[in-house]
């Protein structure tokens, strides 16, 4: 499958925490850097998500942010 998203990130999912809709993934992403993506309950059990699994985080967005 190909896809317009060019920030392509990829790690390992090291958490998972449920929720009553959405659910919080955390991905270690290496160099002690953990993303974390709130995805849909139903979005987790149709790709199966489980914890030790090698997922690509994809970003999309308008705007970045950038703090310092």
């Amino acid at each position: 499958m190909k896809i317009s998203a060019r920030n392509q990130i990829f790690g390992t999912i090291v958490s998972i925490t449920p929720g009553a809709v959405n659910g919080s993934i955390k991905v270690d992403i290496g160099g002690g850097n953990v993303v974390t993506a709130n995805i849909t309950e139903e979005a987790i059990a149709d790709l199966a998500l489980a914890t030790g699994d090698t997922v690509t985080v994809l970003v999309k967005a308008s705007d970045v942010l950038i703090g310092k």
